[in-house]
């Protein structure tokens, strides 16, 4: 809301104009100032300044809702959007149905316990023909840490779903639909992420994955206030797209336990290591 541009506020022609000129432009730009110096700097009274500043707060700021109607407004979203099957009867389940669209979702988790083979079945799942319960479309995945393959893919494919599969040219087709992007610095995905808003819609992408946020964060030399603010940044940016484009966006990211041996605390993880 902070960035909104004033001149879609519905603001008199003249005041728009002038603030404009003064290249003030997003309602931050304008409500970041106190109104006394807001008015020297537009050259207008304080009665004109005052309630321009008050009809930019007004655009800017969301109305009050109740926790109620922000639930059924979030599910009457999610059953209008659809959901992405995990063909996981569990958890399709407890889901109403897969993973919704329309809504950024996070996976967590400590290292080695699936993540990425989860989010490339689901990459799988969205590239599927909607006759086989796929959504049909390509996938955008960011791989950050150089974890997908190709091969474990149609691996994949071939074990879950032999019936399309074993199709000729399927294999091929569906693999073909999931284009995987490496960006080698926080700066270059967040151009990527940028430039993806128009293209989504424009290339029928029905699925967003980011493989991990946490890697794009740790190669980064900012203390932790800084770093907090990018992440704080980016993530309203994916849940804003998400809501745009009607699709599911998945981003993965890592738990870490504050022991040297950081899968200790995970019972589950000892017993299958007690296993082998």
């Amino acid at each position: 809301m902070a960035n909104k541009l004033i001149g879609e506020m519905g603001l008199h022609t003249k005041i728009s104009n002038i603030f404009a000129a003064r290249n003030i432009i997003t309602a931050k730009d304008a409500l970041s100032m106190p109104e006394f110096e807001l008015m020297e700097l537009i050259d207008v009274g304080m009665k004109e300044t005052k309630s321009a500043v008050a009809l930019i707060s007004e655009a800017t700021s969301p109305p009050c809702q109740s926790a109620r109607s922000l639930l059924e407004r979030k599910v009457e979203n999610e059953h209008l959007s659809g959901h992405l099957p995990t063909h996981l009867k569990g958890l399709d389940e407890t889901l109403c149905g897969g993973i919704p669209c329309g809504v950024l979702t996070e996976l967590v988790g400590p290292p080695g316990i699936g993540k990425s083979q989860f989010c490339m079945k689901l990459a799988l799942s969205a590239s599927f023909p909607a006759a086989y319960g796929g959504l049909d479309g390509r996938v955008v995945y960011i791989d950050v840490e150089s974890k997908f393959s190709s091969r474990r893919v149609i691996e994949m494919g071939l074990e879950s779903f032999p019936e399309v599969f074993h199709l000729k040219g399927m294999a091929q087709e569906m693999a073909g639909r999931i284009l995987v992007l490496r960006p080698t610095s926080l700066a270059n995905f967040t151009e990527s992420i940028q430039e993806l808003k128009d293209s989504i819609l424009q290339n029928q992408v029905k699925l967003l994955v980011i493989d991990s946020m946490t890697a794009l964060l740790s190669g980064e030399n900012k203390q932790g206030a800084q770093r907090q603010h990018q992440l704080g940044w980016h993530i309203s940016f994916l849940k804003s797209l998400a809501e745009f484009s009607r699709i599911p966006i998945v981003v993965t990211n890592q738990v870490r336990s504050q022991n040297r041996d950081e899968t200790s605390q995970y019972s589950f993880q000892v017993s299958l290591q007690q296993l082998h």
